[in-house]
């Protein structure tokens, strides 16, 4: 396919890589915006239709494993159709999500935008790395990869502006039809630029290719890397989830300055991602990299959990544990892609990043038993030794990868 230009030997000019990582980092900032359709719009949920935490809870639940079996899927059609179409089919899953969302008048109709979206954003990673895999020139990936995370990122970061100024100045159903706007205006700009986004298919001649599309399973570096998204993630939605109340329990600081603090995280973390492609881009061992940015930050989040540091210090101190996280989110994806056999991209991608779901599914119901218990300590301290078990993870697939 002539219009794969990543592995041309003529050097790419950088706008065209730059085109590339731009309409990929805009399709992933919308996933993450997806991640946040439903979380932010708890307190109306409660009050409008007299729903518990638990019941909250299963939304998110429903959310993740159906984007976790979604991802493990969407890889295999990834490899044999290609990644874009299953872009565009995303971008119109999340209008339809945004539609259902305005006129939800009970639980089952939440329960319903809940699959929608997690549908929606099954597709992201296989898609988008397929992409970055193909299209954008070698020297470039670990800056594509950069982007991918940071715009990751502002994605969540926008979601909380965007439905507190159109909540405020429409009402909540308007802003959800405003962001179904929004996912048919991403989606016209990544038709327009089409072009751009194309990949090559997996083809297999039967009469080479004997092994079955599902022997990639088999390889124990692909376990270890489900392994090592599934141990980072579990601490990530500790952050995400429990931060703010943690603060307020243990140190009297105001849900404000708690916010502001997991604002600053996220924030801290981006600007990680940043310098992590720089890092990404010159390192050959992906995995060292990974493995010193999560233990940096398990042994930051960890002086956190002890309850030594002063409330300014615990929030100076977590914002950093952000950064030094972000640090290895480029040289993950290098250690990804490293690790994925030729023509597996789209399979491997999809399984690997579907331990992200996992994570996000079951981490609030182990460490939520914790904070039921006021274990608020412990729940940093056991957050913290999550992603040191994800350091082992690392290292592993390193080992276990052909260099």
């Amino acid at each position: 396919m002539t219009a794969v230009l990543a592995s041309h030997s003529i050097p790419v000019p950088l706008k065209t890589d730059a085109t590339v990582i731009g309409l990929v980092g805009l399709a992933h900032a919308s996933s993450h915006f997806g991640h946040l359709l439903l979380p932010l719009l708890f307190p109306v949920f409660m009050q409008e239709f007299g729903l518990s935490y638990s019941q909250l809870g299963l939304l998110m639940t429903v959310f993740f494993v159906v984007s976790g079996l979604g991802q493990a899927g969407a890889g295999f059609v990834v490899d044999r159709l290609g990644a874009r179409p299953l872009l565009f089919v995303a971008q119109g899953i999340f209008v339809a999500a945004c539609v259902a969302a305005s006129l939800v008048t009970g639980y089952a109709g939440l329960l319903l935008v809940a699959a929608l979206a997690g549908l929606g954003n099954a597709t992201f990673h296989p898609v988008d790395f397929t992409i970055l895999n193909q299209r954008v020139s070698a020297p470039r990936l670990g800056y594509a990869f950069s982007a991918h995370g940071l715009t990751g990122n502002l994605g969540w970061a926008a979601a909380p502006v965007f439905f507190a100024g159109m909540g405020a100045a429409v009402g909540w159903r308007q802003a959800y039809v405003a962001a179904a706007l929004l996912y048919a205006g991403i989606l016209a700009v990544l038709v327009l630029q089409r072009d751009k986004l194309s990949t090559e298919v997996a083809r297999h001649d039967p009469q080479v290719h004997k092994e079955h599309d599902l022997a990639f399973m088999k390889l124990p570096v692909v376990w270890w890397c489900f392994g090592f998204f599934l141990l980072s993630t579990m601490t990530l939605a500790v952050v995400q989830s429990f931060s703010v109340s943690i603060l307020k329990a243990m140190h009297g600081i105001s849900f404000e300055a708690a916010t502001l603090t997991l604002t600053a995280y996220m924030l801290s973390g981006a600007f990680g991602m940043f310098v992590g492609g720089f890092i990404a881009a010159r390192v050959v061992n992906s995995d060292r990299v990974v493995a010193m940015a999560m233990a940096a930050g398990a042994v930051l989040l960890a002086l956190c959990g002890t309850g030594l540091l002063g409330a300014t210090a615990t929030m100076v101190v977590l914002a950093i544990t952000g950064f030094a996280v972000g640090i290895g989110g480029p040289s993950r994806d290098m250690m990804i892609k490293k690790a994925t056999p030729k023509g597996a991209t789209g399979r491997v991608y999809g399984m690997v990043y579907s331990g992200l779901d996992v994570g996000f599914a079951i981490s609030p119901l182990v460490f939520g038993v914790f904070m039921d218990r006021g274990w608020y300590g412990a729940t940093l301290l056991g957050a913290a030794l999550v992603l040191l078990l994800s350091v082992v993870a690392a290292l592993g697939v390193g080992v276990r990868t052909v260099r």
